[in-house]
């Protein structure tokens, strides 16, 4: 066999190939798990939307996210842990200082968290805030233990203001730590004051499955 034989033999396998790959996906689709898929991702996108307006309307993220671990039986208790990401520090970008009415020599402190309700983590938090509007008892508690910011700063009568907020569906990431909505919010203390920045992204192990 000469080359241009060869060349001709190899074009058309491949060719061959192309052809009957479409044939074999088709032959091998399953009309059932086609509508389970669909079904899932329905069920997916309402939950997002769901968790979505609960926390927009929720005054606290804690209080939000304990109340939609016990309806939807995401664990045995349902009571929501902060588990503090150690040894990760950031200094606040400028939109964040202009957001908490502060200049460069205020001091600020900063809290990367986990929340999570029993096995589940249900949302990470970056959180800058400014320590000279909260009581020494708060700070000591932010400081030295795991208690969620919301329930630590709940007696300074907050409320959220939500600054931007996005839903991902499908979720932007991979397996139960994918992001599924983003929210960046100020809480302002009773006397309107902002004192905390923070940005929450919401995961996929928040959704009941």
């Amino acid at each position: 066999m000469g080359p241009f034989d060869r060349n001709d033999r190899l074009r058309w396998q491949a060719a061959s190939l192309l052809a009957a790959a479409p044939v074999a996906a088709f032959a091998a689709t399953d009309p059932a798990q086609e509508a389970s898929i669909a079904s899932a991702m329905a069920s997916g996108r309402h939950h997002v939307e769901q968790l979505h307006q609960r926390v927009l309307a929720g005054r606290s993220a804690t209080a939000t996210l304990e109340a939609w671990c016990a309806e939807h039986g995401l664990a045995g208790k349902a009571r929501v842990r902060a588990v503090r990401v150690q040894g990760v520090q950031r200094d606040a970008p400028d939109d964040v200082r202009r957001a908490l009415q502060v200049d460069a020599s205020t001091p600020l402190r900063y809290r990367r968290v986990q929340l999570a309700c029993g096995p589940r983590v249900l949302s990470e938090a970056d959180n800058w805030y400014v320590p000279a509007l909260l009581t020494p008892a708060m700070n000591g508690l932010l400081d030295g233990s795991d208690e969620p910011f919301g329930r630590v700063v709940a007696p300074l009568g907050f409320k959220r203001q939500t600054l931007h907020d996005q839903t991902y569906w499908p979720a932007r990431g991979d397996g139960a730590g994918a992001t599924v909505l983003e929210i960046r919010a100020l809480l302002r203390d009773s006397a309107q004051r902002p004192f905390s920045y923070v940005i929450e992204s919401y995961l996929q192990g928040a959704l009941p499955h």
